[in-house]
């Protein structure tokens, strides 16, 4: 079950920012051991490298390729030496996000356009580029990262444009399953709620000025239903799901990735 044997993947943001497993990198490698022949996509060079050592010490076929999934040129570089490296593409992952702070009334207008950009332009220019090869080897898959940002919000620590943009990530990927369904093109959303990944030590310790990683991990721990944070490799379990022939059937939905979150009365 959930194998990907002859599948060609593309991952975007396979990557890590640090040490540990990134929801893009465990994705990656996880689609790999399954069967799947994977593109890698990041704008770190060497971060994509080592993900791409990881995959081909394991025996498993990878391809790293640096790109700035925010610039419809590279994109569409990216996804014609995928097909042209492995015979075409069965499997769109997008990947791609960060988050800033600010609420509407204090973000910069720069900081907004840089979150639509990096949030929901790379989904929309990933799926643009990607669907004619997806539709020419049908059945196929589009897996959508967001965030439980986009439905959940905070009242002291607002990030009104990263709840935004991944708010229309969901409604992207509900469009193209829609335009795409009787092609047999399915396009799925995977929400990841409090995750521990690189981005915890590396991105929120010093966004959030927090003096002590342990302590924040511990807070975030906390807010979760089941008494801890997931990992990227809980995200990569339910990219590989909605990727795989077991999911046939489903198409413009979300899988929840929350410990629980989502279902916890305030």
């Amino acid at each position: 079950m959930l194998r990907l044997d002859g599948k060609v993947a593309l991952v975007t943001g396979a990557g890590s920012v640090g040490p540990g497993w990134g929801n893009g990198k465990a994705t990656a490698v996880l689609l790999a051991r399954q069967g799947a022949r994977v593109f890698c996509l990041d704008i770190n060079p060497a971060a994509v490298a080592e993900t791409v050592a990881i995959i081909t010490g394991e025996g498993h076929e990878a391809q790293a390729h640096a790109c700035d999934v925010t610039r419809s040129d590279e994109v569409r570089e990216a996804v014609e030496a995928c097909v042209a490296r492995f015979g075409g593409l069965d499997i769109l992952v997008n990947n791609v996000g960060g988050s800033a702070p600010g609420g509407a009334a204090s973000m910069p207008e720069e900081a907004w356009d840089a979150q639509m950009d990096m949030n929901l332009r790379s989904v929309f220019l990933g799926c643009k580029h990607a669907l004619p090869h997806l539709l020419a080897r049908a059945p196929s898959a589009i897996v959508n990262l967001a965030s439980i940002a986009c439905l959940r919000m905070s009242e002291d620590r607002p990030h009104v444009a990263y709840s935004a943009s991944k708010h229309g990530v969901i409604a992207l990927s509900k469009s193209v399953a829609m335009e795409h369904a009787r092609a047999g093109v399915r396009c799925n959303t995977v929400i990841p709620g409090l995750m521990h990944t690189p981005l915890v030590e590396h991105r929120l310790v010093r966004q959030l000025g927090a003096n002590d990683a342990a302590a924040l991990i511990a807070k975030r721990d906390a807010q979760v239903p089941m008494g801890k944070m997931g990992d990227g490799w809980d995200v990569a379990h339910a990219v590989l799901f909605l990727a795989s022939g077991e999911a046939r059937h489903i198409t413009g939905t979300e899988l929840l990735v929350d410990g629980g979150i989502s279902a916890r009365m305030p």
